[in-house]
């Protein structure tokens, strides 16, 4: 095999598993492991990756900063499965919240169309239009405060200290892959809501483990549970595993 073509091969790896090791690239493609470090220097120079000690993992990216009216309509099928697995979580008497999420509002809706009896708080506006257009078991509190309009919901001061008053069962909350949000004010929010929480759960696309925001709010020590459409990939899984969380 040429060099280039190894290089090739190599890229193909990375975007499929995300990161390689010189050790198993070595022993795939029958090179030293002088040479596939030579290989990873010279991939650095053209493609979105990072070298690490022992090999090198695709370059992250920092996620398109959209509006929620904006992402509402995209990857519809794939939240729907999300929104579905949540719901399944949810039981009769619990007190949830459901953050400013559109995976939510869908989550929302199976809610208002069950006979599920639950204290639903929340700070989207998008959710509380769902579940208030048609009678339900559901008892509805909205937590009120800033209102901000690309987020379609409350967030801030005043939105943190009336949630700080309650004890949630589940938390339902999405993340950008490490815990992170564009708004500072969005991101303490959502802090608050996990401080106030017994269990946490991530809802969010698969895609989302490689994106990243701008505001670091929360840890993965920090959560109970990950639910997304489909099984990570094994490196995913085995970083989730040593902070104890779960994927659904």
């Amino acid at each position: 095999m040429f060099a280039e073509e190894r290089i090739q091969a190599i890229l193909n790896i990375l975007k499929k598993e995300g990161r390689v090791t010189v050790k198993e690239l070595s022993s795939k493609f029958n090179v030293t492991e002088d040479c596939i470090r030579k290989d990873l220097k010279n991939i650095e120079k053209i493609s979105s990756i990072r070298r690490i000690y022992g090999g090198a993992v695709l370059a992250r990216e920092t996620l398109e900063n959209q509006d929620t009216k904006d992402r509402k309509e995209i990857n519809i099928p794939t939240k729907k499965i999300i929104a579905e697995k949540a719901f399944n979580l949810i039981e009769d008497r619990e007190t949830i919240f459901l953050d400013i999420s559109t995976i939510n509002i869908l989550l929302a809706k199976l809610l208002a169309e069950s006979n599920k009896k639950v204290t639903l708080v929340t700070n989207m506006l998008d959710i509380l239009n769902v579940v208030t257009s048609k009678p339900n078991n559901l008892n509805i509190i909205s937590t009120g405060g800033l209102l901000n309009l690309s987020l379609d919901g409350f967030v801030g001061t005043p939105t943190i200290e009336f949630i700080s008053k309650y004890k949630f069962d589940c938390g339902v909350d999405v993340f950008n892959s490490s815990l992170t949000t564009f708004e500072i004010e969005d991101g303490l929010t959502k802090k608050a809501i996990i401080n106030s929480s017994k269990k946490v759960f991530i809802v969010m696309e698969d895609k989302k483990f490689k994106f990243d925001g701008n505001f670091k709010f929360a840890h993965l020590e920090d959560i109970s549970s990950i639910i997304t459409e489909k099984t990570p990939t094994p490196d995913i899984v085995d970083i989730l595993s040593e902070f104890n969380v779960n994927v659904l």
